[in-house]
């Protein structure tokens, strides 16, 4: 079927679907209803029949089966003998067996038979009152013994089956006729005109046909209601998803009755816009600030290559912005990788699982950050026990050398560094506190946002990027574990990372 004919609308398409449904169980259930009806009239109508035949068949079996003046039997007279037998003589010739139907009794020729029927019998065909009802009664021989005066003139004699003397029915033209063979061979029928019959059928069947059209109008009337409000919400999500690819990213949809499936499908719609855009709130926000943090940098490098060029400097003072040009650059560089780093576990990149075990890698990061340690005074104290979990070995140590950098930088001087590892039932875990200032509690929620940086007297000063909690809760999400934090102020940080136990 071509698309011109077959909407590609849902609601068109279930109406049609429900349409389709109703018109069968309608032409079913209609057409099973008018013919039980149909049977059943026609039912009555051959008991009735089968009680007047019977009546019929009675009145004629109550007949001597023989016309009057029959000859009789006899034997000659006196003492029986030898000689004194029953004399064997053929039959007469109006006493001759049948030729066709020989196991028929002969019939005997003399006045036709006379049917009388009893007054009863006769009512129920009287044509005054029920001239509806006809009989025919037929001899052997096919000549009409008996027939009502309202019988159709075109009415004929049954065939019929030797020895077969059970009642049949048969429709003709409008007329409905039960008939029945004797064991003589005569046949009744009674017949019914069922012209009044056919009109009540008739009219049954339009009155039918009216009801199964009112039902349909109104099961395709209430599909239609049906099909609009369930189709109304997909509606709105399409016109809101719209407004929303147009630009117009705050906006939401509006959910429909929250038990049901489109409900929910609403609220995972809107969970998802609510995550783009804070995705792209975070991505413009990321640019603005990448792009900040890059013109320092780049404006310091310029600024020196400039004033070095205006005039002859010595060697010294070449080497001298040679060396902050220097700093400036590793500074960069530094931005990028970061910004290189987050780049690469946004896109999935480096998908890597396999078994490790936190205190491992714990202790080959406290070994490379050991001199700086040392250099800042700070102590350093390890409770290692064995933490297994699975996940990639490069990045989990990259988010421990971070943790343990900000302890150092943020660290109190002879501070001290307190570096644990352990392994619950559900849980392998790493914790890294220091005894610094602590995290204020109003950034405590921004911590772990890119190019968020709470002490922002220390910008720069340090060569820090704003980056570094940003790419371990990047690491960590993308590694199926948890980061969590907790400060307080002037007592210190403690930053905990875990994932979930791997067996051993």
């Amino acid at each position: 079927m071509s698309r011109a004919f077959f909407p590609n609308s849902i609601r068109w398409r279930l109406q049609l679907w429900l349409a389709f449904l109703l018109i069968c169980v309608l032409s079913g259930f209609g057409v099973t209803v008018f013919q039980l009806h149909r049977l059943n009239q026609f039912n009555q109508i051959d008991e009735e029949l089968q009680r007047r035949v019977g009546g019929l068949s009675g009145a004629l079996r109550g007949r001597p089966p023989f016309g009057p003046g029959a000859p009789q039997f006899g034997h000659r007279p006196g003492r029986f003998g030898p000689d004194d037998r029953f004399e064997k003589r053929p039959p007469p010739p109006d006493q001759q067996p049948d030729p066709d139907h020989p196991d028929r009794p002969p019939e005997r020729q003399g006045p036709p038979r006379e049917l009388r029927l009893p007054p009863g019998l006769a009512n129920a065909f009287d044509e005054t009152d029920t001239n509806t009802f006809y009989f025919v009664v037929w001899s052997r021989s096919g000549t009409i013994l008996k027939a009502s005066t309202n019988s159709p003139a075109n009415v004929v004699i049954p065939e019929h089956k030797s020895k077969d003397t059970r009642t049949y029915a048969r429709t003709r033209e409008t007329y409905r006729e039960v008939y029945h063979f004797t064991e003589m061979g005569d046949c009744v029928l009674a017949g019914h005109s069922v012209v009044a019959e056919l009109r009540g059928l008739s009219q049954f069947t339009f009155w039918l046909i009216a009801a199964g059209l009112g039902v349909l109008a109104l099961g395709c009337g209430g599909g239609w209601w049906l099909a609009t409000s369930a189709i109304r919400p997909v509606e709105e999500i399409s016109a809101a998803a719209s407004r929303i690819s147009a630009g117009n990213l705050s906006e939401r949809i509006q959910e429909p009755a929250p038990g049901n499936e489109l409900g929910r499908l609403a609220r995972v719609l809107n969970s998802t816009f609510g995550r783009l855009d804070a995705a792209f709130a975070q991505q413009k926000q990321f640019t603005a600030d990448a792009s900040h943090e890059l013109r320092t940098p780049l404006a310091v490098l310029i600024s020196e290559t400039q004033t070095t060029l205006a005039r002859d400097r010595t060697a010294a003072e070449y080497r001298e912005t040679v060396e902050v040009c220097l700093d400036t650059a590793q500074e960069m560089k530094r931005l990028t990788e970061s910004l290189l780093t987050l780049a690469r576990v946004d896109a999935g990149a480096d998908k890597v699982r396999e078994p490790i075990d936190l205190a491992e890698l714990a202790s080959t990061s406290v070994n490379r950050i050991k001199t700086i340690v040392q250099q800042h005074g700070l102590e350093l104290n390890c409770e290692m026990e064995p933490a297994p979990a699975v996940g990639n070995p490069e990045r989990i140590a990259q988010v421990i050398t971070n943790l343990l950098t900000n302890a150092i930088y943020y660290n109190k001087p002879s501070g001290k560094i307190n570096v644990t590892t352990g392994r619950s039932e559900e849980k392998s875990w790493l914790t890294i506190a220091d005894t610094g200032n602590g995290i204020a509690p109003e950034d405590l929620p921004h911590i772990f946002e890119r190019f968020y940086r709470a002490d922002k007297s220390r910008s720069n000063a340090s060569g820090r990027t704003g980056l570094g909690l940003a790419i371990c809760k990047a690491i960590m999400d993308a590694e199926e574990g948890s980061i969590q934090l907790s400060s307080q102020p002037g007592q210190g940080t403690t930053f905990t990372i875990s994932f979930s136990a791997a067996k051993p």
